[in-house]
């Protein structure tokens, strides 16, 4: 069996981290299996825990007993999903304590309809946090605007987050100010910061979709020219940022203290268009302090015929070229940005919405049976 998610960790200093969940891999050993393969922690969606409830009947009689005892969908649903999330948690400790906290973490998302509204955004953050209450989670939060706010306040709690649905370079950012803006206050209170962690989730193919779409549309050579490129153009720009970030004095003090980096996660890696290799969105953004969360077919593409070797910094001139002549093409890329933010928000929500009324029928079947 390849060992090149070993090496990715080992030679390369990035974590691979599994995108999906369901039951049944806790349940057969499949989630100990893919462990001990390298990978290195786990991130869930609504979307996932749609496609594993609706997909599966092994939630069936968890589900049934939960709303025999009077409680309502939502609250089951949320009894379905921290479950799995605990038995993924039981699978990663080890890893966890292993690697001194830097892996081994699995992410659960809050309610994806409240990314436009801070205030409940936090109030949904922190009742998960509390519930599942346990050092190798981390608590998703999208990166809206509204979110920001949320993200420094939980950090400063002294929670773990994944901040997700990150589309432009400005929004990340300012990820990157909330989280050490939360590690500042902490420290004014003389609050330990060492054991908190947190990634900043980048999303990669649907940036080269939407835009590739823009340039297809605008059909110069030109524009054709650049199909292709600014996923993994944006993604290398962002690694500057981050490097630049971590070094500054401001970061230093915090690092004296034993703060962690907070890591640019690569998510949304399979490649949509089929035109493009479908180890692309994993081969070009591999370097030192970085996370990439594979779904399972991109996982498997990788370790078949993956290239193990340091690509995010590569050719960071032509990256520059490349995002700056999408402007001069017509693109907007922060227009990019914000309708991929809005439809990521909606996509979560769809499926949200729909796993609810899926649920909700299903508990009404079962009471009139």
């Amino acid at each position: 069996m390849s060992d090149c998610l070993h090496r990715l960790f080992a030679e390369q200093g990035q974590s691979p981290w599994l995108d999906n969940l369901q039951r049944g891999y806790i349940t057969s050993g499949h989630l100990d299996a893919i462990i001990n393969t390298g990978i290195r922690g786990l991130t869930s969606n609504p979307t996932i825990f749609q496609k594993a409830i609706q997909g599966s009947a092994d939630y069936d009689e968890q589900f049934a007993s939960a709303t025999a005892a009077g409680m309502s969908t939502l609250d089951a649903y949320w009894d379905l999903v921290t479950k799995d999330i605990d038995g993924a948690l039981d699978a990663f400790e080890p890893l966890y304590e292993s690697s001194l906290g830097l892996d081994g973490f699995v992410s659960v998302e809050v309610d994806p309809s409240l990314a436009n509204d801070g205030t409940a955004t936090l109030a949904a953050a922190q009742e998960l946090h509390n519930r599942i209450s346990r050092p190798n989670v981390m608590i998703k939060i999208p990166a809206t605007i509204e979110g920001i706010p949320a993200i420094e306040s939980m950090i400063a709690q002294g929670c773990n987050v994944n901040v997700t649905l990150i589309f432009s370079l400005e929004r990340y950012q300012q990820v990157m100010d909330a989280y050490i803006s939360g590690l500042e206050k902490r420290l004014v209170l003389k609050l330990p910061i060492s054991t908190i962690s947190s990634v900043a989730s980048f999303f990669i193919s649907r940036v080269d979709t939407e835009i590739d779409r823009r340039l297809e549309a605008i059909a110069t050579p030109n524009a054709l020219s650049l199909c292709g490129t600014a996923a993994i153009s944006q993604a290398r720009l962002a690694y500057q940022l981050f490097e630049q970030t971590f070094k500054s004095a401001r970061w230093k003090k915090l690092a004296q203290n034993g703060a962690q980096m907070q890591r640019p996660l690569w998510a949304s890696t399979s490649t949509k268009n089929v035109a493009y290799p479908d180890t692309m969105y994993v081969d070009e953004l591999i370097g030192p302090h970085t996370v990439n969360t594979l779904p399972e077919a991109t996982l498997a593409a990788f370790v078949q015929r993956g290239t193990v070797e340091c690509t995010i910094t590569a050719d960071l001139d032509g990256a520059r070229e490349r995002w700056g002549a999408l402007g001069a093409c017509g693109v907007q890329v922060d227009d990019v940005a914000a309708v991929l933010e809005r439809e990521g928000v909606s996509s979560f929500q769809k499926s949200f919405d729909e796993l609810m009324t899926a649920l909700s029928t299903k508990a009404l079947n079962t009471k009139e049976s």
